[in-house]
């Protein structure tokens, strides 16, 4: 069956946070945390926050990788996103949290590593928050994050971005844009200096990804975000004419199997 054929039978999912944590997590971040937290050198009696957690993978991919022993509390602002992060700790091997980057309800000192998983680039003001994150560390401890690289980097998202723009709106593509919007290299060390970070080290790395078609690409991503909304109140006609133009746009990324492609990040590890 080819994607205009499956075209009346394109749905997407009610709730994000499931929906994130079914095909993003699935696809894609739950083999991103685990490079994260190799990259952290996380150890067994460290106090760690996850920060900015969403679902939780980081958090609990850490917890597991530490064993019963683990220190490890989640905060996201997204009440959904902690609901789901509950649903998918069975283990209860994590302390669970609601609340804002900019505002973190701990101590000085409290942490001695903090992981985020790409969430600075969203962070309204991210001077304020990157201060909180030194503060809530202690003397030694370290940040370690990951940080989508530009979208140039990552062109199979620009071309579902300007499908996306050309059939649902500028706001539509701009919102897709947004994860690879994050500052650039020397920003970022300008930020995180300002802050009172030191010893910032940035790696890149590269992981492959593949969806089963161009139109289960953008179901997927579309059910995870804010997207859902305007997508799914295309009809038929407008749908169809999304994913015809979105195809040939992944010609280059497309084999017989579906959509492959690589997605760049960056792995920073910043001291206090």
């Amino acid at each position: 069956m080819n994607d205009q054929q499956t075209v009346s039978a394109w749905q997407l999912d009610d709730d994000s946070a499931a929906a994130y944590e079914k095909y993003l997590v699935g696809r894609f971040f739950r083999r991103w945390a685990a490079r994260l937290v190799t990259h952290a050198e996380a150890t067994a009696g460290e106090r760690i926050l996850d920060a900015g957690c969403g679902t939780g993978i980081v958090a609990r991919t850490v917890a597991a990788r530490l064993g019963p022993k683990a220190k490890v509390i989640g905060v996201d602002l997204n009440g959904g996103m902690i609901a789901e992060a509950r649903r998918q700790d069975s283990d209860r091997a994590v302390s669970w949290k609601t609340g804002a980057l900019e505002e973190l309800a701990f101590d000085d000192g409290t942490f001695d590593l903090i992981l985020s998983q790409q969430v600075l680039q969203f962070v309204p003001d991210r001077a304020q928050a990157l201060e909180q994150l030194h503060r809530v560390l202690a003397p030694g401890g370290r940040l370690v994050f990951a940080l989508l690289r530009e979208i140039d980097f990552n062109p199979s998202y620009e071309a579902l971005a300007g499908s996306l723009a050309r059939h649902v709106g500028n706001e539509a593509g701009e919102m897709m844009r947004s994860p690879f919007a994050g500052p650039d290299t020397d920003t970022l060390r300008k930020e995180l200096k300002a802050a009172g970070f030191r010893k910032i080290d940035i790696t890149h790395d590269i992981l492959d990804v593949r969806f089963p078609s161009p139109s289960e690409y953008l179901r997927e991503e579309a059910a995870c975000s804010p997207l859902a909304g305007p997508i799914g109140a295309l009809d038929d006609d407008q749908l169809a004419g999304l994913i015809a133009d979105l195809t040939p746009a992944l010609a280059e990324f497309t084999d017989d199997n579906g959509v492959a492609f690589p997605m760049e990040t960056r792995f920073v590890r910043a001291f206090h």
